[in-house]
């Protein structure tokens, strides 16, 4: 499996996206910060520092999660399996996704995109959650096994996953980018996204 992709391929959109996510780190870090100074003042308590406070918490989750599945991706960046799955799991921990990140070992950046992508993939197709799973093979291809009481997939759209953003003859809504993303992450590295839709859950790989 290749890791590293031109630096043609890291897109105006990528560039954009890392400096987003890295100029909204730092406030969203003082706001919590600030948030802890009252606490321990005791100058003020309740439910609603308690909301304020999960909310930056899941910002700053989803935030960290986001950079690394929309940002740009250095050939030779890495991340270390703890961070990695540290990252995957921490937006979900709220919710009705339920992730585990079994990879082990440093990971290529650009890997751990892939497996973000898919991630934001499966989740689209279970609008009532479930038990999602992102591995790593012998041969280094990121794997994803989702278990689900329900699964909506629409054909068109993970039709992208394959041919590309116009696949699904419509315009992609914002909430749908990660398929494009994902196939366009895939495609420079010589990889296919392969994608299986069952009844009880759904399953994604490289190849």
């Amino acid at each position: 499996m290749m890791d590293q992709a031109p630096q043609s391929q890291r897109t105006l959109a990528e560039l954009i996206s890392s400096r987003l996510c890295h100029d909204l780190v730092n406030p969203l870090g003082a706001i919590g910060n600030g948030v802890e100074l009252i606490e321990m003042t005791g100058s003020a308590r309740g439910p609603e520092m308690e909301l304020i406070r999960d909310a930056v918490r899941d910002a700053q989750a989803r935030l960290r999660f986001l950079r690394i599945a929309f940002g740009g991706a250095g050939a030779n960046q890495t991340l270390s399996a703890r961070e990695a799955r540290a990252t995957a799991q921490a937006p979900w921990q709220s919710g009705r996704l339920q992730v585990s990140w079994t990879a082990g070992g440093d990971l290529p950046r650009l890997r751990v995109k892939l497996g973000y992508l898919m991630l934001l993939c499966a989740e689209s197709a279970l609008p009532m959650g479930g038990e999602v799973t992102l591995s790593q093979d012998a041969g280094g291809h990121i794997r994803l096994d989702a278990q689900a009481p329900r699964v909506a997939v629409d054909p068109a759209l993970w039709s992208v996953l394959h041919f590309g953003m116009n696949a699904a003859g419509r315009p992609l809504r914002p909430a749908e980018v990660q398929f494009a993303a994902l196939h366009a992450t895939a495609t420079p590295l010589d990889l296919t996204i392969n994608y299986v839709a069952r009844a009880d859950g759904v399953s994604l790989s490289t190849n």
